[in-house]
């Protein structure tokens, strides 16, 4: 019998593709808009480094959210905390779009930016964790990692969406106006998209397991103490193996768009079109990886994948300085999504089975989140200062390998599940017999 996804992964999944749209958005307008409408003429890299330094306030977000939103999660059920996130970053991605820039409001313009992402890296702290978990836990358990990767796929489809609208706007809209209004329109749509993901998930009721382990021993009235007191190895090693994953995402998506831009003077829509050819890959390579999961089991995957990365940073700027646009777009294939999406696809299944269900939405958020505002979010900032103080991207290239290394440690932290752990022992005691 196939592995098969189930109705709440596909209305999981949709719903974060739609949430992701608002928050992918940021990232690319952050690296080649704002610089220019919300920050002071005059030192552009300067701009550029205030701009990618609001994108990580949004990271850094993220962890309170993500656990405020895992203790509701746990408390409440899966489903209430989805529509909240929803809500959430649809309105804060609204009034993006509604904000007047520099020019108008002065220095406030930024404060209103920074508020209005840490808004956004709420709700963003806690809707990848809830679909995730509401996939995984509706799914059968050899089946588990094509569900659970299953919302890593509404992100690439989310930032797809993003980049493709944003990049249309770009392109038809002169530039002088684009940098003006047309900017705004991607971040207006985000009122249609919020109610678009709220009736979809409607259609879902909420997580079996969680259901059943709450009827049986009652809800946790302190999730957060009980995982602390329960699920140290856990916690350290869903935060090992959360490094790679957002190393590989951001700063390929971020961080190289910037690059290729200030550093290689390429123009803008190579650097998109890279992002989003490798998003469509991941149409095919996200499944495939969690179907590697399910197969092969999720620990080999993670070190294929965290391993590789390691190795391919190097020829990844390589190929970027060529400025030539199909070898850029192989660089972006190549890390952002191959590498990429084993590491995905391995650590949302692991981070599934890692906690017990009772303080699950708690533990995931804790130790991915927080992860997530160092890595994800610091490290196109960090990327870029590194770039100017060495004049190059060899020290990009060492901090990178030595972060995806790191995750490859945690997964040897983690046990594969007992049916996986059954079969290889069938397996190899086949192999003996012959």
């Amino acid at each position: 019998m196939a592995p098969r996804t189930s109705r709440a992964t596909v209305a999981s999944t949709i719903g974060t593709a739609l949430e992701w749209y608002d928050f992918s958005l940021y990232g690319t307008a952050a690296a080649l808009v704002f610089p220019t409408v919300f920050f002071p003429a005059g030192d552009g890299f300067a701009a550029t480094l205030s701009s990618l330094a609001t994108f990580a306030v949004g990271f850094l977000a993220r962890p309170v959210g993500g656990v405020l939103i895992g203790i509701m999660g746990d408390r409440l059920g899966r489903r209430t905390m989805l529509f909240l996130t929803l809500v959430l970053m649809a309105i804060s991605s609204t009034l993006i779009g509604l904000l007047p820039g520099y020019a108008t409001l002065g220095v406030a313009a930024p404060v209103l930016l920074v508020v209005l992402r840490v808004l956004q890296g709420i709700g963003a702290g806690g809707e990848y964790a809830g679909a995730m978990l509401m996939s995984a836990e509706h799914a059968e358990p050899r089946s588990r990692g094509l569900n659970a990767s299953a919302p890593t796929l509404g992100n690439a489809v989310g930032a797809l969406i993003a980049t493709g609208v944003f990049g249309l706007t770009a392109a038809v809209v002169p530039e002088e106006q684009f940098l003006s209004v047309g900017w705004r329109i991607p971040f207006l749509i985000s009122c249609l998209v919020g109610a678009a993901g709220v009736l979809i998930r409607l259609k879902v009721s909420d997580s079996p397991e969680f259901h059943e382990a709450t009827e049986d021993d009652g809800v946790s009235r302190t999730p957060l103490r009980d995982l602390l007191a329960t699920s140290r190895r856990g916690i350290a090693a869903g935060m090992l193996i959360s490094v790679a994953p957002n190393v590989i995402s951001y700063v390929p998506s971020v961080y190289a768009l910037t690059y290729l831009a200030e550093n290689v003077g390429a123009p803008a829509w190579i650097g998109l079109t890279g992002v989003v050819i490798a998003n469509l890959v991941k149409l095919v390579s996200v499944p495939t990886a969690g179907w590697l999961c399910d197969r092969f089991g999720r620990r080999p995957v993670m070190m294929t994948g965290s391993i590789a990365a390691a190795v391919m940073f190097y020829p990844f700027f390589v190929l970027l300085d060529t400025g030539t646009p199909v070898l850029v777009w192989a660089a972006f294939v190549l890390v952002f999504t191959l590498c990429n999406d084993l590491t995905l696809a391995s650590q949302a299944t692991m981070l599934s089975e890692l906690f017990d269900v009772r303080h699950r939405y708690t533990g995931v958020t804790f130790s991915r989140e927080i992860v997530g505002a160092v890595v994800g979010g610091c490290l196109p900032f960090v990327a870029a200062q590194l770039s100017e103080w060495t004049a190059g991207y060899w020290s990009i290239v060492v901090v990178c390998a030595a972060l995806c290394l790191l995750s490859t440690a945690g997964a040897l932290l983690v046990s594969e599940p007992e049916h996986l752990r059954t079969r290889r022992a069938a397996v190899t005691t086949g192999s003996r017999s012959r």
